[in-house]
């Protein structure tokens, strides 16, 4: 989609191509503490060049607005679980799926973790000044054994049919697996037990209603995933070693928008 610049009034301003807070851009060599949010993780998976252009280069990319259908979701099943986060009862979706040993987990900065634009899970990476973040949709605790159960919700509208198999052999699923390898790597990392097994809470929405009627019904499916985070500390020392040399370094051959911006430089020339 083509974007428009607006500041905090929505009034037009004119674009840069540039980020103006310097906080958020790195300078190879630095010293000073810099975090690295779970997304801008997965964007240096993705693409090292267009992840080192906006880390280290400071280029503002064209944004999409937030899915507010998704927030919505997200919102209401924070509201439902942290009504048993309170009463430390098990939610209606672990009666239902033989997980009544599961509680929503109680902690005095789970507002704070849920919070992936000011605050979210946070944890030092080795003795580095690189400060890796991730705003976690729920953590539940199993009574038994007082670990952790990373979870997060997803919303979608498809017809195929729901279980742990497909849905997790999905290649567009792959950075789900990775949200969950990096919140479970930082919850250990900040000290805490966290069982093998997170969930995704799937919430998907039925096309095949008669009609709107002015609201959408949604069926709830929970999918396990045995997470594994061993990966994950080799890459962060790779996405610190790029961070820190003066060279962009190469972009995926499938990046659509290093493709993009190598075409348009061409009606440039």
């Amino acid at each position: 989609m083509i974007d428009l610049k607006r500041n905090s009034k929505k009034d037009l301003v004119p674009a840069t191509g540039v980020r103006s807070r310097k906080s958020s851009i790195y300078r190879p060599g630095q010293t000073d503490d810099f975090k690295i949010s779970r997304g801008r993780f997965s964007n240096f998976l993705t693409c090292k060049r267009c992840f080192y252009l906006d880390r280290v280069m400071g280029l503002d990319a064209p944004s999409t607005p937030g899915w507010t259908l998704n927030e919505t979701t997200d919102l209401l099943l924070k509201k439902e679980f942290d009504e048993c986060r309170t009463t430390q009862t098990p939610h209606r979706l672990f009666l239902m799926n033989s997980l009544d040993h599961l509680v929503p987990f109680q902690h005095p900065d789970m507002d704070k973790w849920r919070d992936s634009l000011r605050h979210g899970l946070i944890k030092r990476f080795k003795g580095t000044n690189i400060i890796l973040t991730g705003g976690v949709d729920d953590i539940w605790q199993d009574t038994n054994t007082k670990e952790l159960v990373v979870v997060d919700y997803k919303s979608q509208a498809n017809r195929k049919p729901l279980d742990p198999t497909s849905y997790l052999s999905d290649v567009y699923h792959e950075g789900y697996k990775i949200q969950m390898d990096f919140y479970s790597f930082l919850l250990q990392e900040m000290g805490f037990s966290v069982s093998k097994t997170a969930y995704f809470l799937v919430c998907n929405a039925d096309r095949d209603a008669e009609g709107f009627f002015g609201e959408m019904k949604f069926s709830e499916t929970l999918i396990p995933y045995d997470w594994n985070a061993d990966w994950i500390p080799s890459k962060v020392e790779e996405m610190i070693e790029v961070m820190n040399n003066s060279s962009i370094p190469e972009g995926h051959e499938s990046c659509k928008n290093c493709a993009y911006a190598k075409q348009r430089s061409l009606f440039n020339a």
